[in-house]
C-alpha cells in the first residue's frame, strides 16, 4: 500500500514544500550559473522512469559545454566551473529535480535515473531498479554515492526496490542530509562522477 500510494502522495507534498522553502537558493544558484554557463543554468536529459518510461531530467548545469580543436566535449575534469563545483559538492544541483517529483516523474527516494544508452546493457537482475520510481536519492547514495562500483550500486537498487517501506524512506532521507554535510561518495577515485557503464562483461 505504501510504495503503490502514500508514496507517491508524501512525495507531492514533500517536495513542494521543500521547493518553496529552497526557492531562495534555486535563485540564487539559477544566478549565479547563467552567468557561469553563458547563459545556461539548467541541464536537461532524458532518463528512463518507472517501467522503463522516459522522461526529461532537470539539474542545475555544473559543467560548461567548451569543445576541443575537433569539435568534441572537453573531459568533464576541464568544463566542471568552480561555481558547479560548489553546487555539486553540496548536492544542490539536484534541487531543480523537485520538479520532476512533484509532476511524478521520479520520486523523493529511489533508484538514481541513469543514461538511457544503458537500457540495453542490463541483465534481468538490474532491470528491476525500473519496477519503483527513480529518486534524487537512494539506497545506494548513503552507501557510498559514486565511489562504489556499478555492481556493488545495482545491488543496493534491487534490495531497496525489494524492501521500499516508509521507514526505510526516513531513513535514507536522514542519511542523505548527514551525507551533504559529510561529502562523501561524490565521485569514484580519478573520476569527476560515476565510471560508464559498459555491461556485464
Amino acid at each position: 500500500m505504501y510504495k503503490s500510494f502514500f508514496k507517491r502522495i508524501l512525495d507531492f507534498f514533500t517536495s513542494l514544500i521543500g521547493f518553496i522553502l529552497l526557492s531562495p537558493v534555486f535563485i540564487l544558484v539559477t544566478v549565479g550559473l547563467f552567468f557561469a554557463n553563458q547563459g545556461k543554468p539548467f541541464f536537461f536529459q532524458m532518463r528512463p522512469g518507472k517501467n522503463e518510461k522516459l522522461f526529461k531530467i532537470i539539474k542545475f548545469k555544473t559543467m560548461n559545454d567548451k569543445k576541443d580543436n575537433s569539435g568534441q566535449l572537453l573531459p568533464d575534469s576541464e568544463r566542471l566551473t568552480k561555481i558547479g563545483a560548489l553546487v555539486r559538492k553540496t548536492s544542490l544541483d539536484e534541487i531543480p529535480q523537485l520538479l520532476n517529483v512533484i509532476i511524478g516523474d521520479m520520486s523523493l527516494i529511489g533508484p538514481r535515473p541513469l543514461l538511457t544508452q544503458y537500457l540495453p546493457l542490463y541483465n534481468d537482475f538490474q532491470k528491476q531498479r525500473h519496477h519503483i520510481r527513480p529518486g534524487i536519492t537512494g539506497w545506494a547514495q548513503i552507501n557510498g554515492r559514486n565511489a562504489i562500483s556499478w555492481s556493488q550500486k545495482f545491488e543496493y537498487d534491487v534490495w531497496y526496490v525489494t524492501n521500499c517501506s516508509f521507514i526505510l524512506d526516513v531513513k535514507i532521507l536522514f542519511l542523505t542530509i548527514k551525507k551533504v554535510f559529510v561529502r562523501e561518495g561524490i565521485s569514484q577515485e580519478g573520476e569527476v562522477t560515476m565510471k560508464v557503464f559498459k555491461g556485464n562483461f
